[in-house]
């Protein structure tokens, strides 16, 4: 309880005092309240956890974060605080390893899952400790879960035609040539309405992550099974893709991955999900020679290492090259 006080008075001081200045009043705590003992009275704090999360919220969404973010990072923040139970300034290093370790066990999580929310504690108290809310981010010392190189997988163009040739509707043919020709992510998709398309110019643009505007392109195929199917459309609803039932509304992501399940399933095609035309395009992109600087600008990544991830290099061209090469 004693360190606990100091540690308070030492953060409290710290927009007041430089590092020395810190470092001696730390000291002179320690020598002055050697031989008393400290109770804490219990009471409600100005700043609570709570309040502190809501801070970090609201900082992180004027940075442009998405509502679906600032959701998942409240719930991550907030189930870190009610099992280790402790005042968020006496949180220690150690607290978070263990609560990340017994997490892992608890849930059997992939160690994907364990670094992303070390990543998002890591934030957290990295902000707290840049507006001197606390002395130092106890996540610091935590480094990067080793998560190691999975090779995933991508659609081969027997595929992509066994899923073309077995549509049962005209809206779900346009949606996988859409996906699989524009590389975009399901969530852009569903967003489009029909004004969005420019079909002169085989082109629309999207709204990614962040808010950001780019503009995708389509092929030749795609153009005329979207027009086939905007053609059928007897609804007025001005979204691209809509519902096949009455009242035909605008089709969500759930919806789109729900229906490219069952083709899967009926198909006998393993891992059927909209992300996977995107990694297929990026993989076919890089083996055509399509510089990675243009690729990363057609997907809509910030940083080129997304990229570098999406576009995995296919284990029959490391093949061809070995012969080739090396022999």
């Amino acid at each position: 309880m004693k360190q606990d006080l100091i540690k308070d008075v030492v953060q409290r001081m710290l927009p007041y005092l430089n590092n020395a200045q810190n470092e001696k009043l730390q000291e002179v705590l320690q020598y002055t309240l050697a031989n008393y003992e400290v109770i804490e009275k219990q009471q409600q704090e100005k700043n609570s956890e709570q309040n502190f999360v809501e801070l970090f919220l609201s900082a992180k969404r004027i940075e442009g974060c998405s509502e679906k973010s600032l959701k998942y990072y409240k719930a991550a923040i907030e189930a870190m605080l009610d099992e280790l139970k402790k005042d968020i300034k006496h949180i220690v290093t150690d607290d978070i390893r263990c609560y990340l370790t017994e997490y892992q066990e608890k849930r059997g999580s992939s160690k994907v899952t364990i670094d992303n929310i070390r990543r998002i504690l890591s934030s957290f108290f990295s902000w707290l400790e840049d507006e001197d809310y606390i002395l130092k981010s106890p996540v610091r010392r935590i480094h990067k879960v080793k998560t190691g190189a999975n090779i995933k997988e991508t659609y081969s163009d027997e595929a992509l035609e066994l899923m073309r040739d077995n549509c049962t509707e005209l809206r779900d043919l346009a949606i996988i040539d859409m996906l699989a020709s524009t590389g975009m992510r399901v969530g852009e998709m569903v967003l489009l309405n029909r004004n969005d398309i420019d079909f002169n110019e085989r082109e629309c643009i999207v709204f990614g992550k962040g808010s950001k505007e780019r503009v995708v392109y389509f092929d030749a195929r795609t153009k005329i099974h979207l027009q086939n199917y905007l053609n059928s459309r007897i609804d007025n609803n001005p979204a691209l893709f809509v519902s096949l039932k009455v009242p035909h509304e605008r089709l969500q992501i759930g919806g789109v991955e729900v229906r490219l399940r069952k083709y899967g399933n009926k198909l006998g095609l393993q891992k059927v999900h909209p992300h996977k035309f995107r990694r297929t395009l990026a993989t076919m992109a890089i083996d055509k020679g399509m510089p990675i600087e243009q690729l990363q600008q057609l997907l809509g990544h910030r940083k080129i290492d997304t990229t570098l991830q999406y576009a995995m290099v296919k284990q029959s061209n490391v093949k061809i090259a070995h012969r080739k090469y090396i022999g």
